[in-house]
């Protein structure tokens, strides 16, 4: 998602700029504040004004972080996708093949989707927007070629069945966003260790051939 957002008052971007600690956490919760609103009341209709009276800070301080309102959500979904990729390679440190790096790794997603439910379910929303559609679109291409690279590796390594890569890395992430959905829609009866575990299954079976 490229670099940081350039600030309207100056030549530097936001990324760029060295932020004191108590800057990165008024920067923080302008962003969890959005979070908030955005899931309540979705990103369309959710004002700036609306995010800085919601998070307690002058306006003017919303625009030093961020020129718009798609740059606040370009950080918030950056932000989850380091996370989510935090928790997988977690996740994957102790693994040695590539095919048990794809299990484990789809289990720490489905975790992290439960333990998230309200972002995943915005963004699920959000997709059809224009206006975040790109963001969304570019967070999908990262997580689909680290799965393209395992899948190759494991291919490689005689664990997975000859396929296309791309679709079969497709079919692994659309397990997870598939399972996760139905997850915070209430249709399994499985708390989320167990619902992760059994998609780790899936996936590993499936791979397999």
């Amino acid at each position: 998602m490229g670099g940081g957002p350039t600030i309207s008052t100056g030549d530097r971007s936001a990324g760029d700029r060295r932020l004191t600690e108590q800057g990165r956490e008024r920067k923080q919760q302008l962003v969890d504040a959005a979070m908030r609103l955005f899931a309540e009341r979705g990103y369309a209709a959710t004002r700036i004004s609306d995010i800085c009276a919601e998070a307690g800070v002058a306006k003017g301080l919303f625009y030093w972080y961020f020129p718009t309102k798609v740059d606040l959500f370009d950080e918030l979904v950056r932000t989850m996708r380091q996370r989510l990729r935090r928790a997988q390679a977690d996740a994957m440190a102790a693994q040695t093949s590539a095919l048990d790096k794809i299990r484990v790794g789809t289990e720490a997603s489905v975790v992290f989707i439960a333990e998230h439910a309200h972002y995943f379910a915005l963004v699920e929303v959000e997709r059809a927007d224009p206006a975040v559609a790109d963001t969304l679109r570019g967070t999908n291409r990262v997580y689909l070629d680290d799965v393209i690279g395992l899948i190759r590796t494991a291919q490689d390594d005689g664990e997975v069945a000859d396929g296309d890569p791309r679709l079969l890395a497709l079919g692994v992430l659309g397990a997870v966003s598939s399972f996760g959905s139905a997850f915070r829609n209430g249709q399994i009866g499985l708390d989320a260790d167990e619902l992760a575990a059994f998609v780790g299954r899936w996936v590993d079976g499936a791979l397999r051939g």
